[in-house]
């Protein structure tokens, strides 16, 4: 497998000199400056992988090429953003890119309720607390049906904390879940969210489908061509939210996207965090039912609450089985390697990380911090290599 270090570029207070220490290979990283559904140029994406080699390392995947609004909301004529879309395909083959991580999740990308919850020794963690969530829904937002998504135990304990909560606490609460990813998207107050949710008013879970469909009939031909590997990144959390549906939650949803587009183009990134959140998968028992079409892998563990809360945990830590998924991974590179396939090593990163150590000294992308990701990358180097030798 190769070990590689997601980078935000010139949003990144991480420099690659600082990333050559983690002893990673490759490089993650996108145009993330380039607002969605504008082709990337080559000029861009020639500076942004000029700048990866000459740091001495590969650009190994881009993630993300995002999929604008319109296209998820089936919305007017979309022939010039599909089109946009193809063409910046086009352009990073043409640089050598030949991995390329994107999700279909509607208006938000990750989620979560708290960007520092303390965790043993002093670290921080990415949390996602129901409470706080119904919280927002229901008293914050006032969403219409969001009592319906929560538990009694979990509406009262809501609307408790938003009696009690101070103004600082509900803008806290609304930056948390507005963090997303940096770069050129959009961050909404309440009214703006608001208008943005109308936007899918009457978008069911087959509505989104039909519209990834058409998506995925748009662009996977071109990949193919190109000799680029898409691979979808799972919903995160992976569960309907503030009433948009998520329809890549599960092994079921991956085995549609897969059966949509049945190409060696159309892949997955196996987030075993983001699946992990989900109490019914079993991230291992997943990643070998699409073994064959894993592009890339994030790692990371989470461990989950039964009202819906989870946490990040530390990478070995947590409800998956990180030694087990791991073996999947590197069985299907051993499979792969004896067919003679050119893609056998399979990118992988270590995924978020706790703030631990010198990392709450550095205002960092939350959940991308140095040390912490430095430690789960240097365990799950260890697994890997003991893996190896038994």
């Amino acid at each position: 497998m190769i070990e590689t270090w997601r980078w935000y570029g010139e949003f990144d207070p991480i420099t690659l000199a600082e990333v050559a220490q983690t002893g990673a290979a490759g490089i993650v990283s996108a145009l993330h400056a380039i607002p969605y559904g504008e082709v990337w140029p080559p000029e861009a994406i020639t500076a942004r992988k000029r700048s990866i080699e000459e740091a001495g390392f590969v650009w190994s995947v881009v993630e993300s090429l995002p999929v604008h609004e319109r296209i998820k909301k089936g919305e007017g004529d979309l022939s010039a953003l599909f089109a946009n879309y193809r063409q910046s395909m086009a352009n990073l083959a043409e640089q050598g890119v030949q991995t390329i991580c994107y999700n279909f999740m509607p208006l938000l990308d990750w989620t979560r309720t708290d960007l520092a919850a303390p965790v043993a020794g002093g670290a921080t963690c990415l949390r996602f607390e129901a409470t706080h969530m119904a919280a927002f829904e229901i008293h914050m937002l006032g969403r219409q049906a969001a009592e319906d998504d929560y538990s009694d135990e979990v509406r009262v304990r809501a609307a408790a904390w938003y009696q009690q909560a101070t103004e600082a606490d509900r803008d806290s609460l609304l930056k948390s879940i507005m963090a997303g990813m940096p770069g050129a998207f959009d961050r909404y107050d309440i009214p703006g969210l608001r208008t943005a949710l109308a936007a899918y008013d009457g978008i069911d879970r087959n509505d989104l489908r039909a519209n990834y469909a058409r998506f995925l009939a748009e662009v996977v031909p071109a990949a193919e061509d190109l000799g680029l590997r898409l691979c979808v990144h799972p919903d995160d959390p992976p569960r309907d939210i503030l009433g948009l549906p998520r329809i890549v939650s599960t092994g079921d949803d991956l085995e549609w996207v897969l059966a949509t587009q049945d190409s060696p183009a159309n892949g997955v990134t196996l987030c075993s965090g983001s699946l992990g959140a989900h109490p019914g998968n079993d991230v291992p028992s997943i990643a070998a039912r699409v073994a064959d079409r894993i592009h890339f892998a994030h790692l990371r563990n989470v461990r989950k609450e039964p009202d819906g809360s989870f946490e990040e945990a530390a990478h070995l830590d947590g409800d998956t089985d990180m030694v087990m998924l791991l073996r999947v991974l590197l069985r299907e590179e051993a499979r792969r390697r004896t067919e003679g396939r050119a893609d056998h090593v399979i990118p992988f990163r270590p995924d978020h990380g706790h703030h631990m150590l010198t990392d709450h000294d550095r205002d960092f992308v939350p959940g991308y911090p140095l040390i912490g990701r430095l430690r789960g990358l240097a365990e799950l180097r260890g697994v890997i290599r003991g893996i190896g030798h038994v």
